[in-house]
């Protein structure tokens, strides 16, 4: 295996980490905890591009549920899938590809930056939302409610926290590959 393949799996495997480390920062307020796992999920997807940034989200996923606590709340299991937050966490895989996506398309681009923070953050509620819903038997006007509106302005703040942190940690991750250390 070459060293720049190396490097992808050890950033891969520090943004699953960082996303669980995220998810335990949690504030429950409800059938949806404030945490800080999409900072790093969307944080994912601008620093390893599509493949690797839901690589990421895939392997903090197959970790929390094969049963370790790394869910919000300390957490862990399949079962979190089949509940209220179960959307959100699908929601992260496709945030990061998208999020990722973009900013293979537009590298070095602050506006692309912050469209694909943008959208991946519409994403994770666009699966997040109608999953509550579902799962809760609420109704569209509760699952908003509980599920998307509380959390906006915090969302905003962390996408925002996304774009700033990216655009120093990609100077250094093109330094590591083009000086070939790890």
């Amino acid at each position: 295996m070459s060293l720049p393949e190396l490097n992808r799996m050890a950033h891969t495997s520090l943004m699953a980490a960082l996303i669980a480390v995220g998810a335990l920062i949690h504030l429950p307020i409800g059938p949806v905890p404030v945490v800080l796992q999409n900072l790093f999920v969307l944080l994912a997807g601008l620093l390893l591009g599509s493949r690797h940034g839901v690589a990421s989200v895939l392997l903090y996923l197959l970790i929390g549920a094969m049963g370790i606590p790394i869910f919000a709340g300390g957490k862990g299991g399949i079962a979190h899938f089949l509940g209220p937050t179960g959307g959100y966490l699908l929601g992260f895989a496709a945030a990061a590809f998208i999020a990722g996506l973009i900013s293979e398309r537009f590298p070095r681009s602050l506006s692309a930056d912050i469209c694909a923070v943008a959208a991946g953050t519409v994403i994770i509620y666009l699966i997040g939302v109608p999953w509550l819903k579902t799962v809760t038997q609420m109704t569209w006007t509760k699952a908003l409610t509980v599920g998307m509106i509380p959390f906006l302005p915090g969302d905003i703040l962390k996408a925002a926290a996304a774009v700033l942190l990216a655009r120093p940690a990609r100077l250094v991750l093109w330094r590591q590959v083009q000086g070939g250390s790890a």
